[in-house]
Order: C-alpha cells, then structure tokens, then sequence
C-alpha cells in the first residue's frame, strides 16, 4: 500500500510525505533503499550537483552552545512547505551518549500530517530521530560556515543536511527564548532548503518578533515569507495510523508502481525518463 500510495503522488512532495505518514514502516523504507540505493534495480542519475548544500549564511551564530538546545522546543514559523510547516512540531534534543561537551546530540522529532478534508480529513502522527553533529565545537576546515549537520537515511534514502543557527535570544532578557534556524541539504530528488524558528511556547511570542524579524533579514530572507505552523494539536479524533497495513500487491503490480509511469521512482527523480528534456 506504501508503494502504491507513492505511485500516485507522480513526484509531488506533499503526497510522498502523506504516504510514508499513513504506510511508512521499516519493511517500506528497507524496500525503498535496496531497490533504489543499495542494489540499484532501476538506474538513476548520478552526479547531480549538490553544491548549492554547501552555500553558507554571512550571519550564523560565531559561539553557538549546543547545550542551549537541549529539551523540547516547538517549531512555531517557517519557510519551506514542503519540509517545514506540519502540524503540531515538536523537537527533543538530548546530549548523545559518551559526547559529555554537547558535540554530538541526538533530535526527537514528532509532527501531525494532515489528511486532506475531501478525503475524510484527520491526521497522521510521525516519531522520527536524527543524530547532529556539531561543527561549532570542533576544530578543522568548516568551508560552509555550518553549526551542525545531519547524515543517515529518512524514508529509506539517503540525505545529507548543514544546519545554520542565524541568531538566538536564551530569554534571560526581555525577549524570549527562540532560535533561527537555516538548513540546506539534498537527497536523490535534489537539493533542498528551508528555514524555522524554534521557541519554548507553541506560538513565537509578540515580544520576540521584531529581535526574529531582524535576524532573518540579516541572513537575506523575509519574516513575511514565513508561515505560521498550527501547534494547536486537537485530540478530538485519534490519529490514522494504521500500523497494520498490508500491501496485497502483485509482481507485477509492483514493477509497475516502482517504474510505470507515476511510480516510485517517478517520485524519487522526476523526469528521470528525459521526458523534460528540451527538444
């Protein structure tokens, strides 16, 4: 049911996300790196150019302490649709064991996607994890400028992702607790970007909207250009989450689904057939 839900999405960043919301599990993404990554059962374009992940921000946080991150915050506001702006955002970060100084940390992540009203509406609810790597803390060549960065494999592929912390206020002032965060990454679908804020309450409070707004201007964005993300998270309804899900799929079903048109790898590289390509 996965591959199938993947199928229809024919590349549409929002649909895939739905998909691996409702069918993701281990059996889906181990499907997904074997056929794709690991063995290469379909061919893929290689040798894409991730060098806009490298692309640094003049502003970044000189003396940034990962230790001021540790605990739960709410991503209250941002950028990028497709990546940044789901329901009901919370982030845990803990210090990775034996990394006492807070070079290491490792990221709890949940969120709420939602299921489209024409379609009976609801919600998903996804438990993800990353491990962080602190690069303000370590000495050596640091080119990007990057506070941290990420590596592994979410949903089965693998992605690479430098984190940018653009400014802070740790709330000892007038001004609430929050962060600015930048990010630029890149999996087998392309490159990547986007940007949120972080804050201890589930809506960035008034106080700290101009200190925000100033921040990300330095770093060339706009607050304007910011969504606000609904943490509001109603229980009236249980979550949708069916981790029962069987898939009932025939061979050649699936050869379809993985390479027909509209399929997986539809999903994973569009126009991998060179149908966008100028005539």
């Amino acid at each position: 049911k996965g591959a199938s839900c993947l199928g229809r999405c024919k590349g549409e960043q929002a649909c895939s996300v739905r998909c691996f919301a409702e069918f993701g599990s281990d059996d889906l993404n181990n499907w997904l790196s074997c056929t794709i990554e690991e063995n290469e059962c379909v061919k893929i374009p290689k040798g894409l150019d991730n060098s806009a992940e490298n692309l640094g921000y003049n502003s970044v946080v000189k003396t940034f302490d990962p230790k001021s991150l540790v605990g739960t915050w709410y991503k209250t506001d941002g950028l990028n649709p497709n990546y940044d702006l789901f329901d009901c955002q919370t982030n845990t970060f803990e210090i990775s064991p034996g990394s006492e100084d807070g070079s290491e940390l490792d990221m709890g992540i949940f969120l709420r996607v939602k299921r489209p009203e024409a379609v009976g509406g609801g919600y998903w609810e996804n438990i993800l994890s990353e491990h962080m790597v602190v690069d303000a803390l370590r000495s050596g060549d640091n080119p990007t400028g990057r506070t941290m960065h990420t590596a592994g494999k979410m949903n089965g592929l693998t992605f690479d992702e430098n984190w940018f912390i653009l400014g802070e206020s740790d709330g000892k002032g007038d001004i609430p607790e929050f962060k600015v965060v930048a990010y630029r990454g890149h999996t087998l679908q392309g490159n990547y970007d986007g940007s949120f804020i972080y804050a201890k309450e589930p809506v960035l409070p008034a106080s700290a909207i101009p200190a925000v707004k100033e921040i990300v201007a330095n770093a060339g964005l706009n607050f304007d250009d910011y969504s606000k993300i609904d943490n509001t998270c109603p229980t009236e309804r249980d979550a949708l989450n069916d981790a029962a899900a069987g898939t009932g799929t025939s061979t050649k079903e699936w050869i379809d689904l993985v390479i027909g048109e509209g399929g997986v790898i539809d999903w994973v590289v569009p126009g991998w057939r060179g149908e966008y390509k100028s005539k």
